[in-house]
């Protein structure tokens, strides 16, 4: 079932890309797991890559983030599973969302991900 708030599809493979970014920026960077965190980056403005979940039951939990993203001109994307999100974060339990706030050694994948991301949208 495809959710409202999904404005466009991924490729499986930009997705494993913004994962492997949230990998590297949680070892060597900062970021925000969990739909409260990732929304306060956001509206902070201190967001680098917002990754939102499909998957997410009730939807109306992240339904407010691309819209929110759109406005700050914060780059999102979506991947599959929120279980998988939350494995990338360093957690045993899925996350609906997560935000890379300073991207450490992954910055070059993260940029790499919010261009391509960008021409998607188009």
């Amino acid at each position: 079932m495809a959710q409202t708030y999904i404005k466009f599809e991924v490729p499986a493979d930009l997705a494993n890309k913004a994962l492997e970014a949230l990998e590297m920026a949680r070892d060597t960077g900062k970021i925000r797991k969990g739909t409260n965190e990732t929304t306060k980056a956001i509206e902070r403005g201190i967001a680098k890559l917002v990754i939102i979940g499909e998957d997410v039951n009730p939807p109306e939990i992240v339904a407010h983030m691309p819209a929110l993203c759109d406005e700050k001109n914060t780059p999102y994307i979506f991947v599959k599973k929120q279980v998988e999100l939350g494995a990338a974060c360093g957690l045993t339990v899925g996350s609906g969302a997560a935000a890379i706030v300073e991207p450490g050694k992954g910055k070059e994948l993260v940029e790499e991900v919010a261009q391509k991301v960008q021409a998607l949208k188009k």
